[in-house]
C-alpha cells in the first residue's frame, strides 16, 4: 500500500469525526439549584409544600433538595441515575395513568423542562 492510499482513509476519518453532530458531544452538567429547582419552584412547590394538597396526600416536600430526595410516604420519588424508573420522571413525562400526571390540573411541563429534569436524574440527581 503506498503512502497516499494509507493517508486518505485517515484524513477522511478525521474530517468525519470533526463534523459529528453536537449530540455526540459530552452532556452539559445540570445543576439542581440553577436548572431544576426553578422548574420545581414555579410548577410544583405550591402543591408539594407544607399545607399543599400534594404534600398532604403524598408527604412529598419539594421545597428543598432534601425533601425531594426523601420522597413520599410511599418511598423515593427520585432514583439517582435512572430516569426510566424514577417516579418523578414517570409522573411528569405522563408515563403513568393520566390521572396521576404531574402537575395535577395544570398544563404539563414543557418538553425542555422535562428534559432538564431527566438529564439531572440521569447525571446522578446531585445537590449542585
Amino acid at each position: 500500500m503506498n503512502r497516499k492510499n494509507f493517508l486518505a482513509p485517515a484524513v477522511i476519518g478525521l474530517m468525519l469525526a470533526a463534523a459529528a453532530p453536537a449530540s455526540v458531544a459530552a452532556e452539559e452538567a445540570v445543576s439542581f439549584r440553577l436548572d431544576v429547582y426553578p422548574i420545581l419552584e414555579t410548577r410544583c412547590v405550591a402543591c408539594h409544600s407544607e399545607g399543599g394538597e400534594g404534600y398532604t396526600s403524598s408527604g412529598l416536600d419539594m421545597t428543598t433538595y432534601a425533601g425531594l430526595m426523601k420522597g413520599t410516604k410511599h418511598g423515593p420519588i427520585v432514583i439517582a441515575g435512572d430516569p426510566l424508573t424514577s417516579n418523578l420522571n414517570v409522573l411528569i413525562e405522563g408515563r403513568a395513568s393520566p390521572d396521576l400526571r404531574m402537575p395535577h390540573g395544570q398544563r404539563p411541563l414543557l418538553r425542555y423542562q422535562r428534559l432538564i429534569i431527566r438529564d439531572w436524574v440521569k447525571q446522578g440527581a446531585k445537590d449542585n
